[in-house]
C-alpha cells in the first residue's frame, strides 16, 4: 500500500528535521519494512529521500533559530568553523562522507553547516551518497537478523542506538560549547557555556513603555 511507504518518508523526515539528535532514521525504516513487508529498496530510496528533505529544511531554518537563541559571538564562532570546513575542499567532503557512514545522528553536522550558512549544494550530494550507502547496509542487515516485528521493537533501540545518541549529543555539545576560533587559531581548548542570547534591559524597557503608551487614559 502506498500509505505505508508514505509512513517511511514521514518517519525519516521527522527524525531528521529536528535540531536535536534522535536515533538514526534507519531505525524507523527497519521497523516499517519488517512490520509491513515492504520492498526493501523502495524503503531505502523513500527513507533516504525523507532524510534529505528533513536535513535540507534544517539547514534553512536553523540560522534564524540560532539567531534568536544563541549569542552573536557563538554564531560567529560556528560561522568560522563552517569557513574552515569549506577551505578544506575535497578533504572536507571526505570527512562528511565518512561521518555519514557511521551509525550516528547527523544532526550535529547539519546544525553546524546550517548555523555557518554553508551552501546546501556543498554538503547534500556527499550526504546522499553516504546516507544511501549506510542505510542500504543497515536496513539489509536489519532484515536479515530480525526474526519478526517483535524483535525489531525490542532491539530497534538497543544499547548501540543509545550509545550513538550519546555520541551525537557529545558532538552537538562540542559544536556549541567549544570556542572553535581559539582551538583552530591558537591551538587552545576553551569552553564557553554562555552562548544563549539574553534580552537586553533596554529592549525590555522599550517594550514596557510601548505597552504603557497603549493603555487607555
Amino acid at each position: 500500500m502506498w500509505w505505508q511507504y508514505l509512513l517511511v518518508f514521514i518517519g525519516s523526515f521527522l527524525f531528521d528535521v529536528v535540531p536535536f539528535p534522535l536515533p538514526p532514521a534507519f531505525t524507523i525504516m527497519i521497523f516499517l519494512q519488517i512490520a509491513y513487508g515492504l520492498n526493501i529498496w523502495w524503503v531505502i530510496l523513500i527513507g533516504v529521500a525523507g532524510s534529505i528533505v528533513g536535513r535540507y529544511l534544517l539547514t534553512l531554518y536553523i540560522p534564524f533559530l540560532a539567531g534568536r537563541i544563541f549569542r552573536k559571538s557563538k554564531n560567529e564562532d560556528v560561522q568560522f568553523l563552517g569557513d574552515q570546513m569549506k577551505k578544506k575542499g575535497w578533504k572536507g567532503q571526505i570527512a562528511i562522507f565518512a561521518y555519514t557512514l557511521l551509525p550516528l545522528p547527523t544532526t550535529p553536522l547539519f546544525l553546524a553547516s546550517g548555523m555557518a550558512k554553508i551552501n546546501a549544494a556543498y554538503i547534500m550530494p556527499v550526504f546522499f551518497v553516504g546516507k544511501f550507502t549506510s542505510d542500504a547496509i543497515t536496513v539489509h542487515l536489519g532484515k536479515y537478523v530480525s526474526e519478526n516485528t517483535e524483535s525489531i521493537i525490542a532491539g530497534g533501540f538497543s544499547w548501540k542506538h543509545f550509545f550513538s545518541l550519546i555520541l551525537g549529543l557529545i558532538f552537538l555539545s562540542a559544536i556549541l560549547f567549544i570556542d572553535w576560533r581559539s582551538l583552530i587559531q591558537k591551538k587552545k581548548l576553551v569552553l564557553n557555556f554562555m552562548i544563549w542570547r539574553k534580552r537586553h534591559p533596554v529592549e525590555d524597557a522599550d517594550q514596557i513603555n510601548k505597552k504603557a503608551s497603549n493603555l487607555p487614559t
